[in-house]
């Protein structure tokens, strides 16, 4: 189900790429740790919430900005997917990331031998499978940050719906925050009318702007 393109991996289902042709981990920082300000935020227990687990890039720069901020203990990482990528896939696609190396053969070991619960140091990450529409209702927790990160609204329109929004705000931590690359205007409605403060901040690589949201009050 994944194509290539200038070496970065392409949903087939989607047409939409995994992570930014400009440079998916620079991506990564920009919108989904400095969106959520982190890793000023990190504190013991952290939970991040995630849209669209991907190649698992965004869990694992995650995971390095824990442990390098000098936190102790696991940042707990829950991760909605719907369509898991193959592990073959997931290896070629992090090659493209060297800084991520042994890091990332820990996950992609534990990917191929389908493990979707998978604990390494400093990192309790949970991959639940199967559409958000259903997953995320069921979900128990609350998560302190969102990443935001399914394939494109135009191009994946269920996972950016009112509906989905307002349950990422019903599981968000109090003085939680959520950020996406997408500036739809849909998408920063549907944001507002679950109750966030939404603001609209310069994008990544060609993207003017992305999405910042916090919870309001």
């Amino acid at each position: 189900m994944t194509q290539w393109q200038d070496g970065v991996p392409v949903s087939e289902i989607y047409d939409d790429p995994y992570y930014s042709f400009a440079h998916g981990l620079d991506e990564t920082h920009h919108v989904f740790l400095r969106g959520n300000d982190l890793p000023a935020r990190f504190a013991p227990g952290f939970h991040i919430g995630e849209l669209g687990f991907g190649t698992g890039l965004n869990a694992l720069a995650a995971w390095v900005a824990w442990q390098e901020s000098g936190q102790s203990g696991d940042l707990r990482f829950t991760s909605f997917e719907a369509h898991p990528i193959a592990a073959d896939d997931m290896a070629r696609a992090l090659e493209a990331f060297p800084v991520l190396a042994d890091r990332a053969e820990a996950l992609i070991d534990a990917w191929r031998a389908g493990a979707r619960r998978i604990n390494l140091p400093g990192l309790d990450l949970h991959v639940v499978e199967g559409f958000a529409e259903t997953t995320l209702p069921a979900w128990t927790e609350r998560a302190d940050a969102w990443f935001l990160d399914g394939f494109s609204p135009a191009k994946n329109p269920a996972l950016w719906t009112p509906e989905i929004l307002a349950e990422v705000a019903a599981h968000t931590a109090p003085g939680g925050t959520a950020a996406t690359y997408s500036a739809a205007g849909h998408v920063r409605r549907a944001l507002q009318s679950a109750g966030f403060d939404v603001t609209r901040a310069p994008g990544f690589g060609r993207k003017r702007h992305m999405t910042r949201a916090a919870q309001a009050g």
